[in-house]
């Protein structure tokens, strides 16, 4: 009984140890379909494109998640509102509402 409690163990165990990696694979992979499609797309593909096609499918695979892109485009979106809020020298509740109305276009 003791042994089998210990198989059952290991076999979790290794499961709960796999799947994340397992995750990964399959991001990478989706990335590297899309990367691929993405080089067929701009003709990237067939003789003479080899060199242009590997430095596009580098920058492709290492660029970041579109996420971290969105949260980059938030932060820009509220630096200029920041900025629009300041040279109309808003305060309180003003800016406030400002702010709300800017970051929502």
């Amino acid at each position: 009984m003791k042994h089998l409690s210990t198989a059952i163990f290991s076999i979790l165990l290794a499961t709960v140890l796999v799947t994340p990696s397992l995750s990964y694979a399959g991001a990478q992979q989706n990335k590297m379909k899309t990367c691929n499609a993405d080089a067929d797309a701009k003709g990237l593909s067939g003789e003479g494109k080899g060199d242009e096609r590997k430095a596009f499918m580098k920058e492709c695979l290492s660029a970041k998640p579109a996420k971290a892109a969105a949260g980059a485009s938030q932060q820009n979106k509220m630096a200029t509102c920041n900025k629009e809020a300041k040279a109309k020298s808003l305060a309180g509740d003003e800016r406030k509402k400002f702010m709300k109305s800017c970051l929502s276009n």
